[in-house]
């Protein structure tokens, strides 16, 4: 059995990621949407210019008052009444100081528009009201703030006159009957009573009495007017600010520029989070419970220009078949099925070529079988090997055979890599029928012979049911797919089809190539014949035929027990002694 990795969860081949693992893979993903990001800058520093300038430069004067009570003594320590703030700085708002300060201005009708650049705040714990005042002068912002302040001390001056004047008015009211009284008093006591009688000890008695009434009433009246009416003090008189308030444009750019990356971030996760691809080898693995075996580095020009790979392609290709080679699973049959989940079959039959290239390489007898009935290209576009190959060892239909499918096996040039055989595929009248008969399994069981291997090519998972249909013979599949333009619910989709027809999913293949776009995906849903490639030109054979060289078996070393191959996805392989691949049945 395989050593697979379980992550507590019972899902065999699941990738336990740790959380900064996930914080990192999400960064990254986040960073495939670079145009979501940009547009999202742009915007921010667009609205921070705009507002630096569209919106005229502001001034602002400030100027501060102390409030207090009036009081007849304006050097005593504390008043008896307490001023009232909150009501103070609502009057120093109101529409009348306005309106003073207004025809102060000389702009009388103008009040509303005057108060709309006033502001009036009260610091913390003081009688302290802080005029401030917002204008595009700074002296225009003075001036106002000047004269708000002065109508504001006016109105309370004015308004603690009237309420001195009332009260002076009401006593005065109730001297005056008083002063009658004490004058008729005065008039008897002069010119009327006897000193010594009754009537005259009870008027001087009364007049007594008026007399202390009336200087009660006139010491009232004496200390009401003595009050100080004034408002309060000015503490800071406003002045003509230098320089404007507010945020200038380069602060205003540097805030676009912070909440335009916030915006990009959002969008671009938004975007993320709403996404049905897949956009990294993880998912892949999540999706698929498989692991990733390789990534196909890009070649700078889209998809290669030639089917077998050179560079650090070939080399990647060769890690794939080594690491398919020596994994337990594939050891036991050897036989290997090669799919895409949708779309084109282009990236799929590059990648079959290239492995039965690294197969024949490592020294097995290897066969690329053409299991696409609908498309064949293959047999054009490989360069074929001159005379028989010697040694060849199957039992699938003869060469020569044109009756049909499977039909003539064709030697292939695989360059360096040695010589491979390949069965192209051909048209025919019934696919399936074709894909399994009892001609098909006898060329696939062809991988049961000592040293052989067999990959198969076939059609799209989900475009057609070719490759379900050969699962059950082949049992190895490997998946070969674009992250960027497959989507998790087809992976996922992919898996059952596969698991439910019997077969094992080895691991899958990434690449960037293309390929099971969404045009492609509405045009295999409309029901129309996927397009093939098209064929390269065939090159020349060379003037003499290079002769197959017998290499030596490849060994590899065990790794050590604390390997651990960096940045791989690769999960559930187990190293195998190159000796046990010689029967084809590994050790257990």
């Amino acid at each position: 059995m395989s050593a697979v990795r379980d992550d507590g969860r019972g899902i065999p081949g699941h990738h336990p990621y740790d959380e900064p693992d996930l914080l990192r893979d999400q960064f990254r993903q986040l960073l495939r949407y670079r145009l979501l990001i940009v547009c999202g800058i742009l915007l921010g520093l667009a609205g921070g210019a705009w507002l630096g300038l569209s919106s005229n430069e502001t001034y602002i004067a400030t100027s501060e008052i102390t409030v207090r009570v009036p009081t007849a003594d304006p050097f005593a320590p504390t008043a008896v009444d307490r001023v009232v703030m909150g009501s103070e700085r609502r009057t120093a708002v109101s529409d009348v100081v306005a309106q003073r300060a207004a025809e102060a201005l000389g702009r009388p009708n103008a009040a509303g528009s005057l108060k709309r650049g006033l502001t009036v705040t009260n610091p913390p714990n003081t009688e302290v009201l802080r005029f401030a005042y917002s204008a595009d002068d700074p002296r225009v912002a003075a001036e106002r703030a000047n004269a708000f302040v002065d109508a504001y001390l006016e109105h309370r001056q004015a308004a603690a006159d009237e309420t001195i004047a009332h009260n002076v008015a009401a006593l005065e009211e109730q001297r005056a009957p008083l002063l009658e009284r004490r004058d008729q008093l005065q008039l008897d006591l002069d010119q009327n009573l006897v000193e010594g009688t009754t009537a005259y000890d009870n008027a001087v008695a009364d007049l007594s009495t008026v007399t202390a009434e009336l200087s009660e009433l006139t010491s009232s009246i004496a200390g009401l007017r003595a009050l100080d009416t004034s408002g309060g003090r000015v503490i800071t008189e406003a002045s003509a600010p230098t320089s404007p308030a507010g945020p200038g444009l380069p602060l205003l750019l540097g805030l676009g520029y912070v909440v335009g990356i916030g915006l990009g971030l959002l969008a671009a996760w938004i975007r993320l989070v709403f996404d049905p691809t897949v956009r990294s080898a993880g998912d892949v693995t999540r999706a698929l419970r498989a692991p990733v075996l390789g990534v196909l580095p890009r070649t700078g020009r889209g998809h290669p220009d030639q089917l077998l790979a050179e560079g650090r392609l070939a080399e990647e290709y060769r890690s794939v078949a080594f690491r398919l080679a020596y994994d337990e699973t594939f050891a036991q049959r050897r036989r290997l099925l090669v799919v895409a989940p949708r779309g084109s079959i282009e990236t799929p039959l590059a990648t079959s070529v290239n492995l039965t290239a690294a197969f024949a390489e490592m020294g097995m007898d290897a066969l690329l079988v053409e299991a696409d009935l609908r498309t064949p290209t293959l047999s054009d576009q490989l360069r074929h090997a001159d005379g028989a190959r010697p040694g060849w060892a199957g039992n699938g239909a003869r060469r020569g055979q044109d009756s049909g499918w499977p039909g003539g096996r064709v030697p292939i040039d695989g360059g360096e890599s040695g010589i491979f055989d390949l069965v192209p595929g051909r048209r025919v009248r019934n696919v399936p029928r074709a894909l399994t008969s009892p001609a098909a399994t006898t060329l696939i069981g062809h991988a049961d012979a000592k040293g052989a291997v067999v990959v198969v090519l076939a059609p799209a998972v989900l475009s057609y049911a070719d490759a379900i249909a050969l699962t059950d013979r082949v049992d190895g599949v490997l998946v070969v797919c674009d992250p960027s333009q497959v989507r998790r619910d087809d992976l996922a989709r992919v898996r059952e089809l596969v698991v439910g027809a019997g077969g094992i999913l080895l691991g899958a293949v990434l690449h960037s190539w293309g390929g099971g776009s969404d045009s492609d995906r509405a045009s295999l849903a409309d029901g129309a014949e996927p397009v093939p490639a098209e064929p390269l030109p065939r090159p020349q054979p060379p003037a003499q035929a290079r002769p197959r060289t017998n290499r030596p078996p490849v060994t590899r070393q065990q790794p050590p027990p604390d390997h651990r191959d960096v940045g791989s996805e690769t999960l559930g392989l187990r190293v195998l002694d190159p000796a046990d691949l010689e029967d084809g049945s590994p050790q257990q």
